[in-house]
């Protein structure tokens, strides 16, 4: 057995590349459109699987956009994605600086949460060992649910 890939539905694809690619630096590998099933599958990589992801088509993200608009619910009982990053705070910077609220902070140097414009939780893990303690992060409160 081999993992392929976690299926997300999205509202909107330009706001969703925009948190997936834009903030948090997924790239962009493969899309089908599907005129028959009206829907759009748009396939992410993190930068460091993208080779991985061209040669064996996993680990991937598949963004599903159909075109009849539908209305999601319940993102947080999806559970979460999770990745990992080089630099926790780097990361989460960089998400506040794209207007991406950091609904669990990284208070602990290791671990932050953070929504996709559909509510779906993403989980970002320091690489290695935690980082220490840092404000403004170690002061931090949540903000909303992760």
């Amino acid at each position: 057995m081999r993992y392929l890939h976690t299926m997300v539905r999205i509202s909107d694809i330009d706001q969703s590349l925009a948190f997936y690619c834009g903030s948090l630096g997924l790239e962009e590998v493969r899309r089908v459109d599907s005129e028959k099933g009206r829907f759009t599958l748009i396939f992410l990589a993190a930068p460091k699987d993208k080779a991985q992801a061209a040669e064996t088509s996993a680990p991937l993200l598949e963004l599903t956009y159909n075109w009849d608009p539908e209305t999601y619910q319940g993102g947080r009982n999806f559970g979460h994605l999770a990745f990992r990053v080089d630099d926790i705070y780097q990361a989460c910077q960089h998400l506040m600086d794209n207007g991406v609220t950091i609904n669990r902070p990284p208070r602990d140097g290791h671990m932050a949460f953070v929504k996709s414009p559909d509510g779906i939780s993403i989980e970002l893990l320091q690489e290695g060992d935690p980082l220490p303690a840092k404000e403004p992060w170690a002061s931090m409160p949540n903000t909303g649910t992760w």
